[in-house]
């Protein structure tokens, strides 16, 4: 690559970064419908026609800033994932909702433009689907993982409740085809609530719906997590994450086998 090309490559990249900055910025103080290419201009200084050689734009700009969010929230989880002992799957399971958790606490403007309410207007293209699906590929390979060595208990439906209705575990079989191919249908479903709920418990927490109903959600937060991995089946973790060891020091729990 010629030295004038790499150059001008650097000083794009350079200024992407800026662009996306400062976007994030913006989204910080007016949310993600008040992100202006003009306002970001002006803040940057550049000439008001050229930001739309980087972002044509403004959906182009919230797509790069969501599948970035995206990128780096399925990083954390994975890294949380390959952090914990690969047979110890309930350890696994709260590693990666502990992630999820701390990167939504420490990001919160960008958990709600992916999380959040849909900014009008707005539709994602597909670019977003791949990154979107880090963190559910994560948990979904922990519960496969799981069943495939024999250590998932599937525990039967509750006394009364019926088969399972057709649509269902054609939905389920589908899911199955995609990223749990050694389990079966009623634990992809159970699967598909545990997820929802983390996110749910995450965005209650980070929207304010627990004020006033829970003074420190870290140890609801905990507790719940385990009850999920529980209902899916998976093994209490034989190791707790750090969050967890500390607070069944403090109050005297022992746990699931904490170290």
């Amino acid at each position: 690559m010629p030295p004038s090309t790499g150059l001008r490559a650097r000083v794009r990249a350079e200024l992407t970064a800026e662009i996306k900055d400062e976007a994030r910025r913006q989204m910080a103080v007016e949310g993600a419908s008040g992100i202006s290419l003009r306002a970001i201009t002006r803040a940057l200084g550049m000439a008001s026609s050229g930001i739309y050689r980087y972002f044509p734009s403004r959906d182009d700009l919230l797509t790069a800033l969501i599948v970035d969010a995206y990128d780096s929230l399925g990083a954390a989880a994975e890294e949380a994932d390959a952090g914990s002992g690969q047979d110890d799957f309930g350890a696994r399971w709260s590693a990666v909702g502990h992630a999820v958790r701390d990167w939504a606490r420490s990001h919160p403007h960008e958990y709600a433009l992916v999380y959040g309410s849909p900014v009008p207007g707005y539709r994602a293209p597909q670019d977003t689907i791949g990154p979107a699906s880090r963190v559910t590929s994560v948990l979904a390979g922990i519960v496969n993982d799981a069943s495939r060595v024999g250590a998932l208990s599937e525990s039967p439906p509750a006394p009364g409740l019926a088969p399972l209705p057709v649509q269902a575990a054609v939905e389920a079989r589908r899911l199955v085809d995609a990223a749990f191919p050694a389990t079966t249908e009623e634990v992809v479903l159970r699967s598909v609530a545990a997820w929802t709920q983390l996110f749910g418990m995450v965005s209650f927490e980070l929207f304010g719906h627990l004020e006033g109903v829970i003074t420190d959600p870290a140890p609801v937060f905990d507790r719940t997590l385990l009850e999920m991995g529980a209902f899916v089946g998976l093994p209490a973790p034989r190791t707790l994450p750090p969050e967890m060891r500390r607070d069944a020091r403090g109050s005297g729990r022992i746990g699931h086998g904490g170290n």
